[in-house]
């Protein structure tokens, strides 16, 4: 019994070891160009943005230049990080809640952060090259929201509530993560207002609520 357990043993660890080799194999290498954006790429190879961004840690988004070695995953990484969300997801609803907006509209959610809170404008001296537009070439709006990625991933949707700012809407909104900043990191966000610069560092830092929408 004895060697049929160190057996069977061997067997399911030479499996999992060669599972782990597949997946980490499972991929290929994209060298930039200029105008490449993860944005872009994600729809070139069909891949979730996040899960473009989660392979290449070390780069930034903001500073892609010609000539960088991206690692692209293939289908069978792919399906793993898929399958890894979907198990995710999974277990979050079993815990989910929901939050009731200023306009007496009820959402699920999975997570509840608190985090320090900036903003920004549309102005050329705060966005630079890229314009008035968020990381997908969007027009900037009340309810853009700028995020670190590996904290919230680009287009999760958010109730944002606990700021005081006279040019946002009153309580709390409903906004979606469709922006980055090289100073956003971690546990911060960036909350897009209209107006000019000046008035924008009237909010300063505070700290508000997001809950994660499902």
């Amino acid at each position: 019994m004895f060697k049929k357990r160190n057996v069977a043993a061997a067997v399911i660890g030479l499996s999992v070891m060669m599972a782990a080799g597949t997946v980490s194999a499972a991929s290929q290498t994209h060298t930039t160009k200029d105008n490449d954006t993860f944005w872009n790429l994600s729809k070139q190879y069909n891949l979730p943005l996040d899960t473009l961004m989660k392979a290449n840690p070390k780069i930034d988004p903001l500073n892609l230049y010609k000539g960088l070695k991206l690692t692209i995953p293939t289908a069978a990484a792919d399906a793993s990080a898929v399958q890894k969300t979907v198990t995710a997801k999974t277990a979050e609803a079993d815990d989910s809640k929901t939050v009731t907006a200023m306009n007496g509209k009820e959402y699920a959610y999975s997570k509840a952060l608190i985090v320090q809170a900036t903003a920004y404008t549309s102005a050329a001296s705060e966005n630079g090259k890229w314009g008035a537009v968020d990381y997908f070439g969007d027009k900037l709006k009340v309810g853009t929201i700028a995020v670190d990625p590996k904290m919230i991933p680009l287009g999760t949707k958010l109730y944002v509530t606990g700021y005081d700012y006279n040019g946002l809407p009153q309580g709390g909104m409903v906004a979606t993560a469709t922006d980055i900043g090289g100073s956003i990191k971690g546990n911060r966000i960036d909350i897009f207002v209209p107006g000019v610069s000046s008035q924008a560092m009237s909010f300063g830092i505070q700290n508000v609520k997001v809950f994660v929408l499902e």
